[in-house]
């Protein structure tokens, strides 16, 4: 055989090399410049409100094997997961996995702020300009429009011309909204008032057929109607405290925080007793499976991308606490909730043609009573009797009432147009309000957002703070309290918003097209989620981007 030959012989046997190594057959990257890069057919993202990293083992004993256990088996992990800023918060949260940036860039500083130029209050996707669609109610008046960078949904829109659909869904309108983006097809997200999934008119002038078949079918009376009772006999929830204790928080017109929790007594003309149920998370991926079927989404050769949060998890967090009953009930069954999704995502678009992550928008704080009956140390932070107490100190000394507005997201927000107008010096006001801050019990540090760099703070508190940081949202001094402390008025549930690893240490799963099988310990951040996925697709990073490529995640 001469050497043209050869050459011509070995070219013959790659494309059977290749398939060999490619049983999944999934499409691969090819070298040829003019050749459109390989994708999986539909992206979704599961971001679950309020998922501590450790609710992935916690009650590992009793998931099956179709859920979390499926993602972790068949998936890559990375396991040591952070926030890189503060406040931890949903809205931030969500913007932070879909923007691969943080809240000095992106903008979304809480899920509420104060405009530092006006001493306004801003919700992060108040929208006075658009309307609701599906309801008369208010709630629809919503948008992504204080989102300042572009979402990794938008740069797929981008990428492909505006060609790929993309979805967004969650019982909380900021749930749905800023993992949509600016350029998405639709945002949906609950009604209370009518137990409808709505949207605004900023995607659309009124609700395509299925969403209104859907709602039509009133799925959320019959959830609630049906009572919340545990999935297993009580007495085996084993990871949990007692059913009746005092850390938990009772739902309306409950006599105690036990089960069953008969919400079918809860409608009165108002569907929100759904939130607090494992049954919202129910209702919204059988909506996001509908969203699937009719959008026919991953049905075609451009990538669709499907940004699904599941709020109930936060709401039964904030009420309960981390350590109840109800938190284990909850996720029992969202396991199995997962497992269905999963399977219906095999039968529709195909075993290992879509690419699906696992993440949350922030973990959660033990409850304060909790921990200090177990010797750990811990206690509440009455933010709103200091505050009280600090702007009666502050009209002492300046002669003038409500010089602070509030301790939103930890931070002091001042009245700057009233400061202003009243020719004060802003440095001694911040002088004065720091060195009463810093004589409060339970204060760690109080930190002048001007001068930080000057700061005597870990460099690891540090960076979250400036990340953090956005000049025309956030307020002038950062308040950081011990470690088990939290700003809060009721001694049941719990909340979240700190630096500190329960509320920063979230999971992130990625499984399917293009993702190896295994687990990463190295330090992996919230932002670096985005640009991960920005490589999967070969498309471009958001234009806020910080993140970087999580490479082991992915197939070379």
């Amino acid at each position: 055989m001469n050497i043209v030959k050869s050459i011509l012989f070995s070219a013959l046997l790659i494309p059977i090399a290749v398939q060999a190594q490619n049983p999944q057959k999934q499409p691969l990257l090819t070298n040829n410049l003019t050749s459109t890069p390989a994708r999986p057919k539909l992206m979704v993202g599961l971001v679950v409100d309020q998922m501590r990293w450790d609710y992935l083992y916690r009650y590992a004993n009793r998931y099956g094997a179709g859920g979390f256990k499926r993602m972790l088996r068949e998936g890559f992990s990375c396991e040591n997961n952070q926030i890189t800023y503060i406040p931890t918060v949903t809205a931030a949260g969500h913007t932070g996995i879909y923007t691969g940036s943080v809240p000095s860039i992106h903008g979304i500083a809480g899920n509420e702020w104060t405009v530092q130029a006006t001493g306004k209050s801003m919700y992060c996707t108040e929208d006075p300009t658009v309307k609701t669609v599906g309801s008369t109610s208010v709630a629809g008046e919503m948008s992504p429009k204080n989102l300042l960078v572009t979402t990794i949904t938008d740069e797929l829109k981008l990428a492909t011309n505006f060609k790929a659909k993309v979805v967004g869904i969650s019982l909380k309108d900021r749930g749905g909204i800023l993992p949509a983006g600016h350029s998405a097809n639709a945002a949906y997200w609950f009604d209370d008032l009518t137990g409808n999934w709505i949207t605004s008119t900023y995607y659309m002038e009124a609700l395509p057929t299925w969403v209104s078949n859907f709602n039509n079918q009133k799925i959320a009376e019959k959830y609630i109607k049906g009572d919340w009772n545990t999935l297993y006999p009580i007495n085996t929830y084993s990871q949990s405290t007692e059913d009746n204790n005092l850390y938990e928080g009772k739902l309306r017109g409950e006599e105690a925080p036990v089960f069953p929790h008969l919400t079918s007594k809860m409608l009165n003309g108002n569907f929100n007793a759904i939130r607090n149920t494992p049954f919202g998370n129910s209702i919204t991926l059988d909506f996001a499976k509908e969203a699937i079927k009719n959008e026919q989404l991953g049905k075609d050769d451009i990538t669709d991308f499907l940004a699904v949060s599941l709020s109930s998890t936060d709401y039964i967090g904030h009420q309960f606490g981390i350590n109840s009953i109800e938190i284990e009930d909850t996720y029992l069954r969202l396991d199995k909730n997962i497992e269905e999704f999963l399977k219906m995502l095999d039968a529709t678009v195909g075993k290992g043609q879509y690419t699906i992550f696992l993440s949350s928008d922030h973990g959660a704080a033990h409850n304060p009573k909790f921990l200090s009956d177990n010797k750990i140390p811990a206690q509440l932070w009455d933010g709103r009797t200091i505050l009280n107490n600090l702007n009666t100190e502050l009209e002492k000394e300046f002669k003038q009432k409500g010089l602070i507005l509030g301790f939103g997201n930890y931070q002091v927000n001042l009245n700057n147009p009233l400061i202003e107008s009243s020719k004060l010096k802003m440095d001694e006001l911040k002088r004065f309000a720091m060195d009463f801050l810093n004589k409060q019990e339970g204060v760690t540090f109080v930190v002048d957002m001007e001068n930080i760099s000057s700061s005597s703070l870990p460099e690891a508190i540090k960076s979250k703070i400036i990340a953090g940081y956005n000049k025309d949202r956030s307020g002038a001094i950062q308040i950081l309290l011990k470690p088990g402390w939290f700003q809060g008025y009721s001694t049941t549930g719990t909340t979240h918003g700190s630096w500190n690893p329960y509320d920063t240490h979230i999971p992130l799963v990625f499984m399917g097209w293009g993702i190896k099988q295994g687990t990463l310990n190295r330090p992996t951040s919230m932002a670096d989620i985005a640009p991960t996925i920005a490589a999967l697709l070969h498309i471009q990073e958001p234009n806020g981007n910080i993140g970087e490529t999580i490479e082991e995640v992915l197939k070379k």
